[in-house]
């Protein structure tokens, strides 16, 4: 049977709850364990696909085709099990299938109230879809005493008192923030934060307490006297070098065993982290660097990228490099300066993006790289524009754009109105939402044998994560192909593209999916295995 566990953070946002949670489930699978971990969002978007990057991050996408919020990559990341629409819900799509039934006359007239309707729904979701796993872990977003995570809180204080209590407990993340002009630690923040959680029904059996500096024991013992929890329990999350390293702070603080304890349940007497001390220890102790050139335009905003900054990172463990990104903002990037920018690179990279703004910027850039023969990696948009470089230089198209952007006749990318997943045709009309209407999870495709895809993934079929609306138009292969750019996969019905490459260049692949998604530390994605060594040959070349 389930044990669930709630994560809620307080104080400020941002304190690591995802990571907190991902690092436990890591542990907890240490000991023998299964586990599971789901966000509870309380924003009122339906998902987080039509936001702004600048707004909530990247949207992560799971293999069957849910645009979920990214601390679900933190989760695939560390436990490596596979996240699915049924780990993430937000308040928008609460309230829409509630809406839904109401209209339908399916609450027989009565009225529809947040208690215990939104309530109720909320607590479906917490144990729903479950195979068989110990633990749940459920974190829910936002900061205690926000007005929109007030539901979720009722829902959990529920859940845990409608069901057997001592199948779930509260962990609460807080801040104990040190004032430099004191040289003083304050518990006060975290009192408060505990207060405000009680007030609301919540007793938090733990408390995880962020620091950038040790916590000392009185501290300690004054967080647990006030805010009712026992003094082992109160435990120190001090900021890490990387983030790889949690797990194994973690364990030292005994975060796994406070918990199994309260579960009364068995704990290793030691448990083996080797797999997170090599990979902190390759992440911290490297034998060079590789600098990453990444033309896109949400660069003002790390998370933008999330998923995509931890796949280089994984590259670089592989090959025992520590990666350096370097970010360019693609609406900077012309013509005077590109040499400026990007004559350093080891490697060029162009992520996944929507929109005509900044596109000239990256198409400069790919240009640049493809004639300069410095490593090239195109990632969904970055794989189109590749495309649309490609034909305006080598095909003299000048014209030459995607339907995305303007009306024209030489359309390089356009938009897909439909395409086959596995046995079923999927079809969009070009005035459809935007929200979960593009080409969204895992997708299989063909590679050509004796291609440079084939050589890094050593198999002729795969399968990646897509996110995208727009598709390049294969009408252009055979012409490209004669000027020495090939399209070396395809979807199994020979119709969409999926990967573009240029066997003479030393490494130029673009890809129509997004590799980032299912990168892991432990088990790095082979396109940046093979990015990372190609920028390795670049750095040497260049010494």
């Amino acid at each position: 049977m389930a044990r669930f566990i709630f994560v809620t953070g307080g104080v400020v946002s941002s304190l690591g709850k995802g990571l907190a949670a991902a690092s436990l489930a890591s542990l907890l699978q240490h000991h023998g364990y299964k586990v599971r971990i789901r966000k509870l969002d309380p924003y009122l978007n339906v998902d987080p696909g039509t936001m702004s990057p600048y707004q909530h991050g990247e949207v992560y996408v799971t293999d069957d085709g849910a645009e979920t919020d990214l601390d679900l990559g933190h989760y695939e990341r560390f436990t490596g099990v596979t996240s699915k629409k049924s780990d993430n819900i937000t308040s928008g799509k609460v309230y829409q299938d509630i809406i839904k039934r109401e209209r339908k006359g399916e609450y027989l007239g009565g009225t529809v109230q947040v208690i215990p309707h939104v309530t109720n729904e909320i607590k479906k979701f917490i144990d729903n879809d479950l195979n068989g796993e110990d633990f749940v872990i459920c974190e829910i977003g936002g900061t205690i005493g926000d007005i929109e995570s007030l539901p979720f809180i009722e829902a959990i204080r529920q859940f845990h008192y409608e069901n057997d209590v001592s199948m779930s407990m509260f962990i609460h993340v807080t801040l104990v923030p040190f004032i430099a002009s004191s040289g003083e630690l304050k518990t006060k923040p975290t009192q408060h934060s505990v207060k405000e959680l009680r007030s609301l029904g919540i007793q938090p059996n733990i408390l995880l307490c962020r620091s950038d500096r040790e916590i000392p024991k009185d501290e300690r013992d004054k967080i647990a006297l006030f805010c009712n929890v026992k003094k082992n329990n109160v435990i120190q999350a001090i900021n890490a070098q990387t983030i790889y390293e949690v797990p194994i702070n973690f364990m030292y603080e005994e975060l796994d065993k406070r918990v199994l304890e309260y579960f009364n349940l068995d704990s290793k007497k030691s448990i083996d982290l080797k797999m997170w001390k090599n990979v902190s220890e390759l992440i911290l102790k490297t034998d060079g660097e590789v600098l990453i050139n990444i033309v896109g335009k949400y660069t003002g905003l790390a998370d933008a990228y999330k998923s995509l900054n931890e796949a280089l990172s994984h590259g670089g463990i592989f090959n025992k490099v520590k990666v350096k990104i370097n970010w360019i903002e693609s609406e900077d990037l012309n013509e005077a300066n590109i040499d400026e920018k990007l004559s350093c690179s080891d490697g060029v990279l162009v992520p996944g993006g929507f929109g005509k703004r900044g596109s000239e910027g990256k198409i400069l850039a790919i240009k640049y790289a493809r004639e300069k023969n410095i490593p090239y990696f195109g990632i969904c948009f970055g794989m189109q524009l590749a495309a649309i470089e490609a034909v305006r230089s080598l095909l003299d198209i000048k014209d030459a754009t995607s339907s995305e952007f303007d009306e024209t006749k030489a359309s390089v990318v356009g938009l897909m109105t439909e395409w086959a997943k596995e046995d079923q045709l999927e079809q969009r009309k070009i005035d459809s939402d935007l929200g979960g209407t593009m080409r969204l999870g895992a997708y299989k495709a063909k590679i050509r044998d004796n291609s440079k895809a084939f050589n890094v993934y050593g198999e002729d079929e795969i399968s990646e994560r897509h996110r995208h609306r727009y598709e390049v138009n294969n009408n252009y292969c055979s012409e490209l192909e004669k000027k020495g750019v090939i399209f070396s996969a395809f979807s199994p019905d020979g119709l969409l593209p999926e990967i573009l490459e240029i066997p003479s260049h030393p490494w130029f692949i673009g890809v129509q999916f997004h590799p980032e998604l299912k990168s892991k530390p432990f088990d790095p994605h082979p396109l940046f295995k093979s990015f990372i060594g190609a920028a390795i040959n670049r750095s040497k070349h260049n010494q």
